[in-house]
Formats: structure tokens, C-alpha cells, sequence
């Protein structure tokens, strides 16, 4: 399956409500995925992907990495912010300022205006991967916002509340699009289904995620 058989709406649609301060951006991203995906490429090379021990011991399907002051990192010992990667010994690269820029527009055209991320997960899904229902936490801000950008195959997102008891929405989020939650629904329960089958022409057999996020 060959994605651009399955356009999103244009980066100027009007953003879709999800939840009580949640929005769904159709297609934002897609104009400057090529620059994303350049950009996301030369911090991979500093800081590969990996894949993260849960402090249960379970091995996370989905293959992560961080650029920013701050990186989210798990092992057996917990979940955590750090200043350095554990693998190399050094800073996370820096951001780069075409996905700063990217952040900070998708925020501000959901209603969150002065966004100003210090941490983005890069998560690779390849088919079969994906994402237990969680809640983003381990921020000491938890006024900002989460933004959270798809790049490459499709994925169902699973959307909830605050309580793990109420049944998640499923969401269906394509190349370009831009989910952005904060306010009321700042500690929904969200997470990926196991990620299909498919080709997309830019990313091949994956799915790239960017969540960005104000740590401090």
C-alpha cells in the first residue's frame, strides 16, 4: 500500500477536536516532510535508535532516540528525563530548528501559543509495534502541551481520559498529521496500535513519531 494513494486533508484544514483541549492538525506536516525527516536523520546518526527496557524488564516493540536539552529514557530502574544518553555518554544532539519551528506552529494553531519544547522523542514503529496505553507524566510542566507528529505509515491512535477505565477513541493518523493535547485532556491515556502492513514511498516499511514535550 503506497500511502499517497490516501492523502490527508490540506496542512490548512481546520484543526478536528478530539477531546477537551485536543486537537487533531490534518496533514500539518506534510508540506516539510522531507526537511523533517533530513533533520531526523542526522540526529539518528549521533544518537541511534534503540530499543528501551520498561522497569517491569519488558523490551518496548517500538525503537527510540531524543534530541533537545532533555531526553526520555527507560530501563529497569524507572522512567526518566536525562541530560545525556546512557549510550554515549553525551548530550542528546540539539534540536533541530526546523522541528522546533514545526512544534511551535502546531501548538499555537491548537491554542497553545509560547510552546517551547526542551525534549522530542523520536519513535520508529516498523509493522507489528506498538504502543501500550500510558500517560505522560514525568514532566515537571504539566501546563504545556504534548505534540505529537506522524511521519510514514498509517497508525490507529488510541485516545482516552485521565482514567485508564474509560475506553480510548481510535483515531486513525496518516502521514503529516499533528495530534496536539493539553488543558483538560493533558493526562489522557493515549497510545499506537500494533502498527499494519505497508510501504509508504518516503519511509519505506515505518512509521516515524516526534513528540515533543516542556520537561521543565
Amino acid at each position: 500500500m503506497d500511502l499517497f494513494d490516501d492523502l490527508p486533508p490540506h496542512p490548512d484544514a481546520a484543526p478536528t477536536p478530539i477531546a477537551p483541549g485536543a486537537v487533531l492538525l490534518h496533514g500539518f506536516a506534510c508540506d516539510e516532510a522531507v526537511a523533517l525527516l533530513q533533520a531526523v536523520e542526522v540526529v539518528l546518526q549521533q544518537a541511534p535508535l534503540r530499543h528501551l527496557q520498561t522497569p517491569g524488564g519488558y523490551t518496548m516493540s517500538v525503537a527510540m532516540s531524543n534530541c533537545g536539552s532533555l531526553g526520555w529514557v527507560s530501563s529497569v530502574n524507572g522512567y526518566r528525563y536525562t541530560a545525556c544518553d546512557p549510550a554515549s555518554h553525551r548530550p542528546w544532539p540539539a534540536m533541530p530548528a526546523c522541528l522546533l519551528d514545526l512544534a511551535q506552529r502546531a501548538a499555537a494553531q491548537a491554542g497553545y501559543p509560547q510552546f517551547a519544547p526542551d525534549a522530542c522523542l523520536i519513535n520508529q514503529y516498523v509493522p507489528g509495534a506498538k504502543l501500550s496505553l500510558h500517560q505522560d507524566k514525568d514532566e515537571l510542566d504539566l501546563l504545556a502541551p504534548i505534540v505529537s507528529v506522524s511521519l510514514g505509515l498509517p497508525a490507529v491512535f488510541l485516545f482516552g481520559t485521565s482514567s485508564r477505565k474509560d475506553r480510548p477513541q481510535r483515531h486513525r493518523l496518516v502521514h503529516g498529521d499533528v495530534v496536539v493535547w493539553g488543558g483538560p485532556s493533558r493526562l489522557a491515556y493515549h497510545g499506537v496500535n500494533a502498527l499494519a502492513d505497508g510501504t509508504h514511498a518516503l519511509l519505506g516499511q515505518r512509521r516515524l513519531n516526534l513528540t515533543f514535550r516542556c520537561v521543565r
